[in-house]
């Protein structure tokens, strides 16, 4: 059986990316390992508290040989747009959910609007990824 373990998300900032997602979202960290052998490299991965199969990985946007600048430099663009990656969870209320993250200083780019699959609000992390937020059913 394959199951999905990790996803990965852009980040311009790994210590910002990280500071949103553990004080604001509520995740917990999974793994903050820097390797010297690969040009000091961080692997950074939060995840949800009670879903410990699943984990984000949080990487910096890296410089050549990886990618060359032109490149670095979409990856950016996309993400202001909100274009370069999206995390969709669900919530069993995602009113009481809105209000919680809200209070930790999250910052929504909606409230929470009824939709034929359910109710879903969004938001986005300090380095553009759109993050959607569902109630379904």
């Amino acid at each position: 059986m394959i199951k999905i373990s990790t996803v990965q998300l852009w980040v311009h900032d790994q210590d910002a990316a990280l500071e949103f997602y553990t004080r604001k979202v509520g995740m917990e960290v999974r793994a903050d390992v820097t390797m010297a052998e690969m040009s000091g490299f961080r692997w950074l991965a939060v995840g949800l508290v009670g879903q410990p199969d699943i984990a984000i990985t949080l990487v910096a946007i890296p410089d050549a040989p990886v990618m060359d600048t032109e490149t670095a430099d979409q990856v950016r663009g996309l993400m202001a747009k909100g274009l370069a990656g999206t995390i969709f969870m669900t919530t069993d209320d995602v009113h009481t959910t809105y209000k919680e993250l809200l209070d930790r200083g999250v910052e929504f780019v909606e409230e929470p609007t009824k939709q034929p699959y359910g109710i879903e609000t969004s938001f986005r992390d300090p380095s553009g990824n759109h993050i959607r937020l569902a109630q379904l059913g």
